[in-house]
């Protein structure tokens, strides 16, 4: 925060960051906090064989139980609360808590298993929140146009979509300009309807 910031001029806006188990939300919260963010990681045990589905992702060995906390601050008036839902659909419940008061969310994919973004585009379509999707690029992930992307997740045509690496702080804060500015943009038509 600058030195001549007030803090009743700071705009406060509250993102999710939402898609399926090990598409890179932790990662993502990770790469833009300023502050040490909150993650509720925990080992991923023998208990979870069957319940969750990890085979696509080897080599992970945590799982976020609750959500990840960040904050990143974009200019001296604008400030993101960064939220990461939990990925696995045993910790769903949390979503309606945490999507509470939200601008909107960023929707990560992993294009080598698009099935698991689904539920969470279900989620922020029916309640009418503002979301782009993000394309977390991963090597192994074959390559696909934006057309073919937008129609194999039948995306609305006004939906952002963007390509981006969750690990590379740059990519992660253009997506959530995109989501700033996509959620804006909605905001002003339905004040102008």
């Amino acid at each position: 925060m600058h030195a001549h910031t007030e803090p009743d001029d700071l705009i406060p806006l509250k993102v999710l960051i939402a898609g399926g188990f090990g598409v890179g939300k932790t990662t993502l919260v990770r790469s833009l906090s300023e502050i040490p963010p909150l993650l509720t990681e925990q080992a991923m045990t023998a208990a979870s064989i069957g319940v969750d589905e990890s085979d696509m992702v080897p080599g992970k060995s945590t799982t976020t139980v609750a959500m990840d906390f960040g904050r990143i601050t974009v200019d001296e008036s604008l400030i993101l609360y960064l939220f990461g839902t939990p990925g696995q659909s045993r910790f769903w419940f949390m979503w309606d808590e945490l999507a509470r008061g939200s601008v909107g969310a960023v929707v990560l994919v992993d294009l080598r298993r698009i099935d698991d973004c689904f539920p969470a585009i279900d989620f922020f379509e029916s309640r009418r929140l503002p979301f782009v999707v993000g394309v977390n690029r991963f090597p192994e992930a074959d390559d696909y146009d934006a057309d073919t992307v937008r129609e194999a997740l039948a995306l609305p045509a006004d939906c952002p979509l963007v390509w981006m690496d969750a690990r590379d702080a740059r990519s992660s804060r253009d997506t959530l300009v995109t989501l700033v500015e996509h959620a804006l943009s909605r905001t002003t038509m339905v004040r102008a309807g």
